[in-house]
């Protein structure tokens, strides 16, 4: 798509808008073909298991199936399994039309850090997914559905149980990109590593408060779990910022010119 620019290279307001919407409009296409391939892929590999599968041990009944109240249930408990599929499947194209427009506007230097690490958050959101599927999930299930067992009959529905798998999978996922944030806003100088340092008991506290409300199991045990690797991400993030500005110095530190009259000797 061709478009107007002055005389400096800079593309008019109107532009961008027209640039935008079509980046939104591919975004969404990509979205809607990767919610068709998942729902395809929920089928061929039998996806629903794997979500039911840390249930299945608290389920009743001889088949131990999940519960259901409204005829559409079943119909909804694949959909937003196919949405959810198709917005990881879709995800490299998304970050591909996010960078297409704002690469325009980022120095080269910028733009060697920051693609990389939006792939990189893809790979960090995964290892966040699984750390709640195979850890927080199970123990959070356990739980929770162990409390007064000897007066109440638990009746788990599918519709409540995927959204509150979806709820735990997502949060450790997105709770995992905080090295892609930090590393991003040091790139666009919005952080700094002395801030950083200065926040880290504060950062220590959140990180607390999130893994006890994102693991309501043992309060010790699996506490501590799902802070050690929050912790160590806070770390790495300071070390990502750290690297950020070392660069940014060495960048703008001025070449050594010789002295007027220097003779160069063989």
């Amino acid at each position: 798509m061709l478009h107007n620019r002055n005389p400096r290279g800079e593309m008019p307001f109107l532009d961008h808008l027209e640039e935008l919407r079509w980046r939104i409009f591919k975004a969404a296409g990509a979205l809607v073909v990767a919610t068709l391939l998942g729902f395809f892929l929920i089928y061929r590999f039998n996806v629903l298991e794997l979500i039911v599968a840390p249930v299945r041990p608290f389920l009743t009944g001889e088949d131990a199936k999940l519960n259901f109240l409204d005829p559409m249930t079943p119909f909804f408990f694949i959909l937003k399994t196919s949405v959810l599929t198709g917005v990881i499947l879709a995800f490299p194209v998304v970050i591909y039309q996010l960078w297409a427009f704002l690469a325009p506007a980022l120095e080269k230097r910028e733009k060697r850090v920051i693609i990389p690490s939006l792939y990189g958050g893809l790979v960090l959101f995964a290892a966040g997914v699984l750390l709640a599927y195979e850890i927080a999930l199970p123990v959070s299930l356990e739980f929770l559905l162990g409390i007064q067992t000897e007066i109440l009959q638990p009746m788990i529905t599918a519709d409540r149980y995927l959204s509150f798998v979806i709820r735990l999978l997502v949060a450790f996922g997105l709770i995992f990109e905080l090295p892609v944030v930090v590393l991003i806003l040091s790139v666009l100088g919005l952080v700094t590593p002395a801030f950083l340092r200065s926040k880290r008991r504060h950062a220590i506290v959140i990180i607390t408060v999130l893994a006890s409300l994102l693991s309501p199991g043992d309060l010790i045990m699996v506490t501590i779990i799902m802070m050690v690797p929050l912790i160590f991400l806070y770390e790495l993030s300071i070390l990502l910022s750290v690297m950020v500005y070392r660069k940014r110095d060495e960048a703008l530190e001025p070449a050594v010119e010789p002295a007027p009259g220097a003779v160069e000797r063989g």
